[in-house]
C-alpha cells in the first residue's frame, strides 16, 4: 500500500466554468513529476464539488487548502511553493473564508445550510475508483440487503421512508417499488433515467460524473426488491464524462463480484447496461424513454397501464432518475427514521438543485425540503449581484413556474411549490432580478417546450405552437388584451388535454407569469412599452443631450449607419434604421446613451 504526505483533490466535473478545468489535472501531474514529488503526494480527479462560480477547485489535504479559480499558469506556483516549499499560495486562497483552510466542508458559507445525502460522495472521491468508494461505505447497503433483508423489508424502508421521486412529480419511490415487486411476471426490469434535458440542469450529471458506483449499487438493490435481473441506464450522449465514468463502473463492479452472475455469493443476479439517448427532451418522459430504449421512436404513451405493470417490452418495470437512486444507499445504510428526521413531513430527505441565473454562488446546492426560497437565493445563493432587486425564480425547468418575491419565505417542497404553479421538476433553479422581461421569459421557455415536442398528440403539437405565436405578437407590440386573455384560456387546456407531463406542465412559464406580472403583459399590448426593456421592438435607443461629447465613436461602431452628428456636435439616433443591438450604448464612455 502506498502512503502520501499530502492529498490533492482537483475539480473533474465536466460542467466546470472553466473551459481548460480539463487539463489542470494533467499539468500538475506533470509538475509533481518534474519535482521529483509525484510518490509523495496522491493527486486526485473529483467530480463536481458544486461551488461553480469559485471552480476549478483545487483543496490541498491534510491541512484542507482550498484553492479556487485555479488556472493552468497557476499550478506550477501551487506545487513549488505549497507542496515543496510548505507555503500557502495567498493569491488563490477563497478569501471570504478566513485563512482557506477548510477542515470540513461545512465551514464554507455556502456549505452551511446544505445536507449532502445524494451529493455526499461527489468532489471528495476519485469516481474512477471503485476502492475509494467502498472506502466510504460503498456497496455495504448492497451486502446488507442481500445477506440479512428479505426483498420485502427492502421495499418496507424505502416505503418509511417516505422517499419521493426526484425526476418531478414526486411519486414516492416504495409505492413504485411495491407495485412492481407484486407482479406475477419472471422478467422485469430497472431503469435509471439520466436522459436530464432542463437548460441549465446538471444535478443527474453531476451524480454520475462525481459518485457512479451510488447509482449501480442502488438499483442492484432496486433489482433485488422487485425481483428484477436487468437494469439499462438511458443517458444522454451529451454527456460524455457520465458515459465513460458508468462505463468504467460497471466494468469495476462486475471485476469485484457486485454485479453480474452470484452477486457476493447469494445467488442473486443483476446486469446493468447503458443506453445513449440523442437529446431529445420529451425521452425524459418514462413512456418515451421505454420506446427508445426499444428502439423505436421515443413518444409517450397511454396511461394506464403503468411501468410497474407493462413497461418496457411488456414486462413490470421500474423507473427511477439519478437522484432517487442516489438517496437509497444512504437510506438503506441509515434507516428509515433518520432519513425522515431531514426535510418534512410530506417531504422528507433534501433535494438538489442547481442554482442559475442572476445568482451570486452559481452552482449546486443540495438542501433539507422545507428550506426556503429566501434562505437558498439569499443564504446559500449569495443574493442578485450587482446591487439588482430579485424579481422572481423559475423552478422546475422549462416547464416550472416563476415565483415572485413575495413568496420568497415559502418553503421549498413538492405541495408548496406545485400550489404557487410551479413544481419541484428535477431541479433546476433560476433567478431573475428587475431586468428579465417576464413575457419574454415565458417567451423563451415556450420556444424551448414547442421544439421538444414530439408531435404526438393535439394539444402539444399544435397548443405551443400557438401559445409561442400569441407571445412573439405580444412582444413585438401587436398583442392585444384580447390575446392575453386567449393565452390564459389556451394555457389551461393544454394542461387538461395533453397526454403526457411535458404538454401538461408546457404552459406553466405562462400561467404563473400571467399570474403574478400581468401588469407586465398589459404594458406590453395597451403602451406598447417593455418595462423591463427587454423586448427589442419595444424599445429605443436615444442620445442625452446634456451627456453626448461628440466624439463619435458610437458612430464608428454602428454597423446600420443609424447614427447622425458631427464631431463635437451632439449625436442622434435614427428609429427606423436602429437594429436596437445596443452596441451604441456599451461603447460610449460618457454613458450619453439610454434605452427608452
Amino acid at each position: 500500500m502506498d502512503f502520501y504526505r499530502s492529498q490533492v483533490l482537483v475539480c473533474g466535473g465536466d460542467g466546470c466554468c472553466d473551459p481548460h478545468s480539463a487539463d489542470i489535472y494533467k499539468f500538475f501531474k506533470t509538475e509533481l513529476k518534474r519535482h521529483n514529488v509525484d510518490h509523495e503526494i496522491e493527486l486526485i480527479k473529483t467530480g463536481c464539488l458544486g461551488l461553480c462560480e469559485l471552480g476549478p477547485v483545487v483543496i490541498v489535504y491534510p491541512e484542507g487548502t482550498f484553492y479556487s479559480k485555479v488556472t493552468v499558469e497557476d499550478i506550477p506556483e501551487i506545487v513549488e511553493e505549497h507542496l515543496v516549499n510548505n507555503r500557502v499560495v495567498e493569491r488563490l486562497i477563497h478569501k471570504a473564508e478566513g485563512d482557506g483552510r477548510v477542515r470540513n466542508l461545512n465551514e464554507l458559507s455556502f456549505f452551511k445550510k446544505q445536507v449532502r445525502i445524494a451529493l455526499r460522495n461527489c468532489g471528495i472521491i476519485d469516481p474512477e475508483n471503485i476502492d475509494e468508494y467502498i472506502a466510504f461505505d460503498g456497496y455495504s447497503a448492497l451486502g446488507k440487503v442481500l445477506t440479512t433483508i428479505t426483498s420485502k423489508e427492502v421495499i418496507e424502508v424505502i416505503k418509511q421512508s417516505g422517499l419521493r421521486g426526484r425526476g418531478g412529480g414526486g411519486f414516492p419511490t416504495g409505492k413504485k417499488w411495491e407495485f412492481a415487486a407484486v407482479q406475477d411476471n419472471p422478467e422485469k426490469y430497472i431503469i435509471c433515467n439520466a436522459d436530464e434535458g432542463d437548460p441549465g440542469a446538471f444535478m443527474d450529471r453531476s451524480v454520475l460524473e462525481g459518485d457512479p458506483h451510488s447509482v449501480l449499487e442502488a438499483m442492484t438493490i432496486g433489482g433485488y426488491a422487485i425481483g428484477a435481473n436487468k437494469g439499462f441506464i438511458y443517458v444522454r450522449a451529451e454527456y460524455p464524462v457520465a458515459v465513460q465514468r458508468l462505463y468504467t463502473a460497471i466494468e469495476q463492479s462486475k471485476e469485484y463480484g457486485l454485479l453480474g452472475d452470484n452477486i457476493l455469493g447469494t445467488g442473486f443476479k443483476f446486469d446493468i447496461e447503458i443506453r445513449l439517448g440523442a437529446g431529445a427532451f420529451v425521452c425524459g418522459e418514462e413512456t418515451a424513454l421505454m420506446q427508445s430504449i426499444e428502439g423505436k421512436r421515443g413518444m409517450p404513451m397511454p396511461k394506464p397501464p403503468f411501468p410497474a405493470v407493462s413497461g418496457l417490452w411488456g414486462k413490470p418495470t421500474v423507473i427511477n432518475n439519478v437522484e432517487t437512486y442516489a438517496n437509497i444507499v444512504p437510506i438503506m445504510l441509515n434507516g428509515a427514521e433518520w432519513f425522515r428526521s431531514i426535510g418534512t413531513e410530506k417531504s422528507p430527505g433534501t433535494k438538489v438543485f442547481a442554482l442559475g441565473g442572476k445568482i451570486t454562488n452559481t452552482g449546486l446546492v443540495e438542501i433539507p425540503m422545507g428550506t426556503t426560497l429566501r434562505e437558498t437565493i439569499y443564504e446559500i445563493g449569495g443574493g442578485i449581484p450587482n446591487a439588482k432587486e430579485f424579481k422572481a425564480v423559475q423552478t422546475g425547468g422549462p416547464s416550472g413556474g416563476c415565483i415572485p418575491s413575495q413568496n420568497l419565505d415559502t418553503p421549498i417542497e413538492y405541495d408548496t411549490l406545485t400550489a404557487l404553479g410551479s413544481m419541484m421538476g428535477s431541479g433546476g433553479m433560476i433567478v431573475m432580478d428587475e431586468d428579465n422581461c417576464m413575457v419574454d421569459v415565458a417567451r423563451f421557455f415556450l420556444d424551448f417546450t414547442k421544439d421538444e415536442s414530439c408531435g404526438k398528440c393535439t394539444p402539444c403539437r399544435i397548443g405551443t405552437k400557438r401559445l409561442l405565436e400569441l407571445l412573439e405578437k405580444i412582444t413585438h407590440g401587436k398583442g392585444t388584451l384580447e390575446d392575453v386573455d386567449a393565452l390564459e384560456e389556451l394555457g389551461k387546456v393544454i394542461k387538461k388535454a395533453a397526454l403526457c407531463g411535458l404538454g401538461q406542465t408546457a404552459p406553466n412559464p405562462v400561467l404563473s407569469t400571467l399570474h403574478y406580472f400581468k401588469d407586465e403583459y398589459v404594458a406590453h399590448v395597451t403602451d406598447k412599452k417593455c418595462p423591463a426593456k427587454v423586448c427589442k421592438p419595444l424599445i429605443r435607443y436615444v442620445i442625452l443631450e446634456d451627456k453626448c461629447k461628440g466624439c463619435g465613436l458610437c458612430t464608428r461602431n454602428c454597423s446600420q449607419g443609424a447614427i447622425n452628428g458631427r464631431i463635437r456636435e451632439l449625436h442622434s439616433i435614427d428609429p427606423e434604421v436602429c437594429i436596437r443591438c445596443g452596441l451604441c450604448m456599451s461603447v460610449c464612455k460618457f454613458r450619453a446613451i439610454v434605452k427608452v
